[in-house]
């Protein structure tokens, strides 16, 4: 059995209660072997470890959906109870309850159903620096974004900054024509995008224009410290070894972390050693860093993809390394 005592903050408690406390006795009959227990801003947690930890995950999405709407709903609770206690357990996806991250502005649920997200949600929730690596198409990246948003929503962080290599121009972003945001727009897109499912495009251009969300290429993260801020590292493989030191140093006080990439895929010269290859042999025991591996039975994208990440993985190195233009293929 276990105990837990959750802090409501941010928003009414009454509104997460429900009249006479209805939306506990909800969550209660969800985990009959559970007990619910509000006092105040205080809410009480008894029963089975894995039970405790749900609730506790269904308490910050509820509060989630307060926060964006203002109020809760009886069919609120019983969409995000749904979406906790109901698994289909198919192919790769976890056998447990699915991982709910954060609802869209649409209402749309953000979740972790292939055993590779869920194993980074876990991760995340548990360590400060957390690597994802896999083939591309398996969600990391996008699992990772919608962590970034939901702790920022929640209020555990304050900003949230998203980095890339920009190695097909050498980093050297001065030497191409155009102001900052052509510069770099073909290098984070794939962030941006992720970002616009996830957030209004009034709010993400409100939260961008106070610097709450920054999305930058990663050599304008030298001499930066990160303080309570949700950092991400993109497609991490193109990252040298330097690169990946200074990245890793720029996170402060009360601040995560999540470094993606695909090691089979690197645009770095062939004498340049990849920092993401470098560091799972240099971070591998350190308490508080977790790696994540996926693979191709946590792709998302057409059924093909699998297969074809299997032929160029029989191919070898060689066949691996010779395409140019793999990153704009993934």
């Amino acid at each position: 059995m276990a105990e837990k005592t959750l802090t409501i903050e941010g928003v009414e408690p009454l509104l997460l209660y429900g009249f006479n406390d209805a939306y506990l006795r909800k969550i209660e009959e969800a985990f009959p072997e559970t007990h619910v227990t509000a006092r105040g801003d205080a809410l009480m947690l008894n029963g089975k470890k894995s039970a405790v930890e749900d609730i506790e995950r269904i308490v910050e999405e509820l509060v989630n959906v307060i926060t964006r709407n203002g109020a809760l709903t009886e069919n609120d609770v019983d969409t995000v109870l749904a979406l906790f206690t109901t698994g289909d357990g198919a192919g790769s996806r976890s056998t447990g309850t699915h991982h709910v991250i954060l609802f869209t502005p649409s209402g749309k649920a953000i979740r972790a159903t292939m055993r590779g997200q869920v194993h980074l949600v876990e991760a995340a929730r548990s360590n400060d620096i957390v690597f994802a690596i896999g083939p591309a198409g398996t969600g990391k990246t996008y699992t990772a974004v919608a962590l970034a948003v939901s702790a920022l929503k929640s209020r555990k962080v304050k900003r949230i900054v998203l980095s890339r290599p920009a190695v097909e121009a050498g980093e050297r972003l001065g030497f191409l024509p155009g102001d900052f945001r052509e510069k770099v727009d073909p290098y984070l897109r794939p962030l941006y995008d992720a970002l616009e499912d996830m957030l209004s495009s009034e709010k993400l251009r409100g939260l961008m224009e106070k610097k709450v969300v920054e999305i930058v290429p990663l050599a304008y993260m030298r001499g930066r410290t990160l303080n309570n801020a949700f950092v991400i590292l993109d497609e991490a493989q193109n990252a040298t070894s330097l690169q990946m030191k200074m990245f890793l140093t720029r996170i402060g006080v009360n601040s995560q972390a999540i470094v993606t990439g695909d090691i089979t895929q690197t645009d770095l010269p062939a004498r340049e050693q990849s920092g993401l290859v470098e560091v799972r042999n240099v971070l591998s025991d350190i308490e508080g860093i977790q790696f994540v591996y996926f693979d191709r039975h946590d792709v998302m994208r057409h059924r093909l993809v699998k297969n074809i990440i299997d032929a160029y993985e029989r191919g070898g190195p060689d066949v691996r390394d010779s395409t140019p233009d793999q990153e704009a293929a993934s």
